[in-house]
């Protein structure tokens, strides 16, 4: 029985490493004519929904009005601020830069863990190399996009994207130390990704165009339904499933693959730029994330 479910968690584990480095890809191809905030408010709510009714369906739901205002924090900085807005993003900026940028978030945790007093314990030597090679992999991504900073609208969509990074960091942190244990994980990932999907509901009306309503093509459509099914509903599962049954510096092997695959689909199938640099890029910053990871496994052991 135990072989089974390792066979099927590391099955899962596979589908979320596919599929979570194909969703920068499908995003791209969703804003292009989708209103960017709504296209993403659409794709999470939609989601939470169904979990929390599959959830009802199975008498799995157990909840609360402070259960969804705990659970609304990390997903308005994760879901809306985080994620949210990287559809707006990869309309000024390639979809592997994104998602290359995005691996930066363990980084991002280990700093604002430790600014806030969250983890104050002395960091492990792996960790403090991990740092550096982070800050290394944002120099080299600066260095890369030299020519295209000049432009106001690129440049600002960098600027988005390492502000995501810091959001969805700053709700890892926030859900991690400042949330009573709940062992529902589908439930608050539910709440999460609705009230992030809520939020981006509101962004929506302040920041969208809703004229590019009018011009919406097929592909966009058929990217949000793949995000929806597939990228939020399936693969989030499939990882809650992988989390449960293998060690978390195994569950934790997407985050190493995701970027390779988002730059290499970029390249073949949406003509993105890539580089010795940016290839430079992604080895220091998914080395630095490998440490990160690394060293906080070490310093569990102690």
């Amino acid at each position: 029985m135990d072989n089974n479910k390792n066979i099927l968690a590391y099955g899962a584990l596979f589908i979320v490493c596919i599929v979570w480095g194909t969703t920068y890809f499908a995003i791209r191809i969703g804003v292009e004519t989708f209103p960017p905030f709504l296209f993403a408010a659409i794709r999470q709510v939609i989601a939470g929904g169904t979990l929390l009714l599959g959830l009802k369906l199975t008498g799995n739901l157990n909840m609360n009005k402070s259960d969804f205002l705990y659970q609304s924090v990390p997903g308005v900085l994760m879901v809306a601020l985080g994620n949210g807005v990287i559809g707006w993003c990869e309309r000024y900026i390639s979809s592997g830069l994104a998602a290359l940028i995005l691996s930066l978030i363990p980084v991002f945790v280990v700093v604002i863990s430790y600014l806030f007093g969250f983890d104050r314990r002395k960091p492990h030597l792996l960790i403090i190399v991990g740092l550096i090679l982070g800050c290394l992999g944002i120099t080299l991504i600066f260095k890369d996009n030299l020519k295209d900073i000049a432009n106001p609208e690129y440049f600002m969509g960098m600027l988005i994207a390492f502000g995501a990074c810091l959001a969805w960091a700053s709700g890892s942190v926030f859900a991690k130390y400042k949330i009573p244990n709940s062992k529902n994980v589908l439930q608050n990932a539910a709440l999460q990704l609705l009230s992030g999907g809520i939020a981006l509901f509101v962004f929506s009306a302040f920041l969208d165009d809703y004229t590019e309503l009018k011009t919406v093509t097929s592909s966009s459509i058929w990217a949000l339904v793949y995000l929806i099914i597939v990228g939020s509903i399936i693969a989030y599962s499939a990882f809650v499933y992988a989390l449960k049954h293998l060690p978390i510096g195994i569950s934790s092997l997407y985050a190493y693959i995701n970027p390779f695959i988002a730059i290499m689909l970029g390249f073949l199938f949406l003509n993105e730029k890539l580089t010795g640099i940016t290839l430079w890029a992604l080895v220091a910053t998914l080395s630095g994330v490998y440490c990160v990871n690394s060293g906080y496994q070490k310093m569990a052991k102690k």
